[in-house]
């Protein structure tokens, strides 16, 4: 990894160690050591993630923390956080060419992290109302049982008619940043309502997003059965948002103020990764700074 930043290697470290973690494995003899070297990731892990729960701290002073309250901040920022209305999106969607498209498609599908396995793992130990509704969410997401309805395949298809060949050693470290920062949340205990913030706010501010992707896609001919998961998730995610809010964030807080204030840092933390990769995208292609808000 020679010619990296420290940074750039940090995350590069980390995506491989989380691809290693999650893959089903054999039982090995030498798996104490490995534990051991995993401790160090797992600590490494946490530093950063904490890294990203002091950038948002100013941002919640005034957060309120009364469910009704609460859930109308949430929802605005739809609006108001940070990266929405990005001008990358309505460039994607007017004017990319073909192989901008491809790389930055590239990026993206080498950050996913798997939202249905993200969704699956937070949702352990849950309160009923918030579990039924991310149970709903992963049905989903898994097609309601009918592979061709799934959603992972459907973004396996864009990779591989696009041949896009996303590799971890060849994507933005701001990309690696954000999935590295979803997957830990998910998958420790201790940043579960983080993470539950961070899939809500997923659903509520992809749609726009998307939208302009898959407008894009559609200007440059790309066929309908390869946009698919662009054209799924443009309409699919605003009714997963409303049921979203309202079953597991409204719940959540309802019944515990105490979980406003982590729920809010996961929101805010993934759209602040969010908005440094379209910042890193846009200074790829040569785009100046977003002006104003494009929705």
């Amino acid at each position: 990894m020679q010619g990296l930043t420290a940074e750039q290697q940090f995350h590069v470290r980390l995506s491989q160690f989380n691809v290693h973690r999650l893959a089903p494995q054999h039982v090995d003899s030498d798996w104490i050591s490995k534990v051991q070297q995993e401790t160090t990731f797992l600590i490494d892990e946490g530093r950063y993630v904490e890294s990203q729960r002091a950038l948002v701290q100013d941002s919640l002073k005034d957060l309120p923390t009364e469910a009704n309250a609460f859930i109308k901040w949430f929802e605005n920022l739809k609006i108001t956080g940070p990266g929405q209305g990005d001008s990358l999106f309505p460039w994607l969607a007017e004017h990319a060419t073909l192989d901008e498209m491809r790389w930055f498609l590239r990026q993206e599908a080498a950050g996913e992290a798997g939202f249905e396995d993200l969704v699956a793992i937070t949702q352990v130990k849950l309160p009923v109302q918030a579990k039924l509704e991310m149970a709903r969410n992963y049905w989903d997401e898994m097609g309601r049982g009918h592979q061709r309805g799934m959603h992972g395949p459907m973004l396996s298809t864009v990779v591989s008619v696009l041949k896009l060949n996303p590799t971890i050693e060849e994507t933005v470290w701001e990309s690696l940043a954000l999935a590295n920062l979803m997957l830990a949340m998910a998958v420790s205990r201790r940043y579960a309502y983080q993470s539950i913030g961070a899939l809500g706010v997923i659903e509520m501010t992809a749609p726009g997003r998307v939208s302009k992707v898959n407008e894009g896609l559609k200007r440059l001919n790309v066929p309908p059965n390869v946009r698919k998961y662009f054209q799924l998730h443009a309409g699919l995610d605003i009714k997963h948002s409303e049921e979203w809010n309202k079953e597991v964030i409204y719940s959540l807080v309802k019944a515990d103020a105490s979980t406003a204030k982590p729920i809010a840092e996961g929101a805010l933390m993934r759209l602040t990764c969010g908005a440094r990769c379209f910042d890193r995208y846009r200074s790829h292609f040569g785009l100046t700074a977003p002006q104003g808000k494009a929705h």
